[in-house]
Parts: structure tokens; C-alpha cells; sequence
């Protein structure tokens, strides 16, 4: 199973507690480790949190910068407790406008966690699908089948092989779009929205999230029976 989760609201968690949104940010690291624990401990094969996308180098200097530093804190601080959970740890986007520190750090980390086989944990940093996509399209030579593109979508964001598309999207923090967000992998994903900040996300709503998915029925364009027929 792979999920994916748009961790909105940290900036405005800190706000209506008067506090900067830097703070947010760091609350909000908090949480990651607390669903990426859950994650495992429910099975899930894949995870892909969005991180910090292309589009948030618009944001103030000082929470742009207050990110960078947060994430490689993260990646440093992390590399243990996932080379002991079996997790690996691999970062997808650009890393062209990345500090060269960080890059070497997440380099460092895919490296470290590379035999991880309990979960794949993808951090989408300076990312953008419709730019990534576009780039795929470029550097492509004439794929003439989904599969085939979809290794040039790999090979331009650093994606790891045979990652599956995404089967359940969540978004905390209220709002209800994908915001650039693996729209290749989301064709058939379902949708789940929470209110909640993603600070406040607890491990039981995302076991909420994961029980609804369990009660969706996926058809994929089809009838149920059509599935049914062509599983037996």
C-alpha cells in the first residue's frame, strides 16, 4: 500500500498560538515521526510525505531558511532510528537548487538506509509533479507505454524503481487540492481531507484514514464484479 500525505497547517498551527511559524515547522517534525512509526506499524509499504514544494521558495526568507536547516537536522537526526525500524529513506524532487549540504546529507542517508525492507519513506523536497513531469517528457526517447514513462519520471525526480502509484492520498489542515502533488501517481488514489493541523495529526486519525480507505471501493473504471472476475 502506498500512501501519500500533504502535511498542511504548520504555519498556521504556530499563528493562532502566537508563536512563529518556524515553530510550526518544527512541531510538525514531531508528528512525522509519530505517523511514520504508525506507518510501519500498520504495514503500509510505501510512504510519501510532501516536504517543502517547488513553490514555497516563495515564502519569507527566514522560514525558507528555518526549513532548510529543519530538514537536515531531520535527516541527521533520523539516520539511526530508521536504519534500526528498516526503513528506507529515499528524498524525491530537484536537488540542482539545494545547499550542498544537504544534498550530501540526504545522499548520505539514501545510502545509509538502502536495505530498509519494512518501508519505503520518500520525502518530497523542491518538488513539483507538473515540472518533473515536463522534464520526464523532454528527456524522454518516445516511451510508448505507461511504464515506460513512468521510469522517466523516476529518473528525473531520484525516485527509486517500481515505486506503485499511490493508493490513498491524505491532506491535513483543511484544504482539498493536491497542490502539484504526485498527479501522475494520484490518478486512481483516494482522497482523504482532515481538518486537523498537521501538528495536531494524531497516529489514530491516520489509522481513521487508513480504515476508510479499507471501505472505499475501488473500481479503477470498472464494476466491482468486472474485478472480481478477473482476481479469481
Amino acid at each position: 500500500m502506498h500512501v501519500a500525505i500533504i502535511m498542511d497547517g504548520n504555519g498556521r498551527w504556530a499563528v493562532k498560538r502566537g508563536l512563529p511559524r518556524p515553530a510550526g515547522h518544527r512541531a510538525g517534525a514531531e508528528t512525522v515521526r509519530r505517523i511514520v512509526e504508525a506507518a510501519v506499524a500498520s504495514q503500509v509499504s510505501v510512504l510519501t510525505l510532501y516536504a517543502f514544494s517547488a513553490d514555497n521558495w516563495l515564502r519569507p526568507r527566514r522560514e525558507v531558511s528555518a526549513l532548510m536547516k529543519l530538514m537536515k537536522r531531520y535527516l541527521v537526526s533520523e539516520r539511526l532510528r530508521c536504519i534500526e525500524n528498516g526503513i528506507r529513506v529515499n528524498v524525491i524532487g530537484r536537488r540542482d537548487r539545494l545547499a550542498p549540504e544537504l544534498v550530501r546529507s540526504i545522499e548520505d542517508l539514501e545510502r545509509a538506509t538502502a536495505h530498509g525492507d519494512r518501508l519505503l519513506l520518500r520525502l518530497a523536497v523542491d518538488y513539483s509533479s507538473r515540472q518533473l513531469l515536463l522534464k520526464a517528457a523532454r528527456e524522454s526517447r518516445n516511451p510508448t507505454t505507461f511504464e515506460e514513462f513512468e521510469r522517466c519520471i523516476e529518473s528525473v525526480s531520484h525516485s527509486v524503481p517500481g515505486v506503485p502509484s499511490v493508493d490513498l492520498l491524505i491532506r491535513t489542515g483543511g484544504e482539498q487540492r493536491l497542490s502539484d502533488f504526485l498527479l501522475w501517481e494520484c490518478a486512481y488514489a483516494e482522497l482523504v481531507f482532515s481538518d486537523t493541523y498537521w501538528p495536531d495529526y494524531t497516529e489514530a486519525e491516520f489509522r481513521a484514514a487508513l480504515d476508510e480507505y479499507s471501505r472505499r471501493d475501488r473500481r479503477f473504471g470498472q464494476l466491482s464484479g468486472q474485478l472480481s472476475q478477473r482476481s479469481a
